[in-house]
């Protein structure tokens, strides 16, 4: 009977501490995730901003506009990493 009680303590114990490691694992993969979207919203960003600036002109209305959506897809990247942080604390 000790036996059985032992058995049942040990796979409660291993069942547990996988079950923890699971979700760390799925929520390193989500932020890796988010971190290649972040920097591809940048990379479009500038993109955008480069094509502005040589069909409009470096201070042109369209650059400015596309210089604020660089300036706000950094800002999102960067407040969603602030927030990361915050939350693993």
């Amino acid at each position: 009977m000790l036996k059985k009680w032992k058995t049942l303590i040990a796979t409660l114990v291993l069942t547990w501490f996988l079950a923890g490691a699971i979700p760390a694992q799925a929520f390193d993969d989500h932020d890796r995730d988010r971190d290649r979207k972040c920097e591809q919203r940048i990379r479009n960003a500038e993109d955008k901003l480069r094509d502005a600036e040589r069909k409009h002109g470096e201070h042109s209305r369209q650059a400015q506009k596309r210089r604020h959506d660089l300036e706000e897809a950094r800002e999102r990247c960067h407040h969603g990493d602030h927030d990361r942080d915050h939350d693993r604390r």
